[in-house]
């Protein structure tokens, strides 16, 4: 199974902003930090929107944050929602299906129920569990100027505590 590029990019900004929650960020900043063209980011951010992911800003001071918290971000609806259309297999697309085995094919139906469990796992799976203590994203990820952060250092923890 191979997600589409407005899925991976997706999740990538929505992890963005979930590392940068309660900020505007510009997309700009998204495109750099994530390796993806502003024009093919700006399409995934209008997805994000409209779906309620994402709240944008228009104006010299405009952008983007999350509209939910990442605790009420499913990774499995975002990856259902982005790529809803796309078929699996050619024997998924309806009227462009050519495979002459459709009509006794079994494969069909393991198929779907393997791309249901996969759906099934990331449903339980939210933007917070992507980001959460995840210092190592959040280094990537993290704009200028630095801001304070959630995650510690073990070392310097360790000093602490010695």
């Amino acid at each position: 199974m191979r997600l589409t590029t407005r899925t991976n990019l997706a999740t990538r900004v929505l992890m963005y902003c979930a590392v940068h929650e309660g900020q505007v960020v510009r997309s700009s900043d998204i495109a750099k930090a994530c390796n993806a063209s502003n024009n093919h980011l700006g399409h995934v951010i209008h997805q994000l929107q409209q779906y309620g992911f994402v709240e944008t800003m228009r104006g010299r001071a405009g952008g983007l944050q999350l509209a939910l918290k990442p605790r009420e971000i499913s990774i499995g609806r975002v990856f259902r929602l982005f790529e809803a259309g796309v078929p699996f297999a050619e024997c998924f697309t309806g009227a462009k299906n050519n495979c002459p085995l459709t009509v006794e094919c079994r494969l069909r139906g393991f198929i779907t129920r393997a791309v249901e469990a996969f759906y099934h796992e990331l449903d339980m799976v939210t933007l917070e569990d992507l980001v959460r203590g995840n210092c190592g994203l959040e280094t990537i990820l993290q704009m200028a100027p630095k801001r304070p952060s959630k995650c510690t250092n073990p070392a310097t923890e360790h000093q602490a505590v010695a």
